[in-house]
């Protein structure tokens, strides 16, 4: 049982600086926001579909958090923290339930990644504009995009190497 649980933890751990690398090197700017496009949340729905709830809360809250404290956007931490801890753990517990179909799993890395923009939504809403918030949609809908593609090619070759 121990080594199951370090197991666990290792993974999450390296899923959570995955995710960090993936945020500050895998970046395109958007010009007409105050962020950009990165591949964070591709590494946030493997560790939720791998993980489930829990792992995926845990990467992607702590993990983007940290990405926006050392990228300049410390202003989105506590956001970071929310939207993405609350896409990995909807993420997790939808993938769980219906990970067992192509479409289920499309379906739940979906939930995600849409939870993520409604938090981003409110977020910039809060921080500028209900205008910038509307302005967002479109950016962090093509991230959640990207991120569900890029883990739906790569979840395949890690589950067939790292189930639990």
């Amino acid at each position: 049982m121990k080594n199951k649980q370090l197991y666990r933890a290792m993974l999450t751990a390296l899923l959570m600086a995955l995710t960090i690398v993936c945020g500050r090197f895998f970046l395109l700017p958007i010009p007409w926001t105050h962020g950009n496009i990165n591949l964070s949340d591709a590494s946030i729905l493997i560790a939720a579909a791998l993980l489930g709830p829990l792992g995926g809360g845990i990467v992607g809250g702590v993990g983007t958090a940290f990405l926006d404290l050392i990228s300049g956007y410390t202003q989105y931490a506590p956001f970071s923290l929310l939207a993405h801890g609350l896409e990995g753990i909807l993420a997790g517990w939808c993938y769980q339930r219906w990970g067992k179909t192509k479409l289920g799993q499309w379906s739940s890395l979906a939930v995600g990644a849409l939870v993520m923009v409604g938090g981003y939504f409110l977020a910039d809403s809060f921080l500028y504009t209900w205008v910038a918030g509307f302005l967002g949609i479109g950016t962090n809908l093509l991230q959640g995009l990207a991120g569900i593609i890029v883990a739906q090619l790569i979840l395949p070759a890690l589950k067939a190497r790292w189930q639990d």
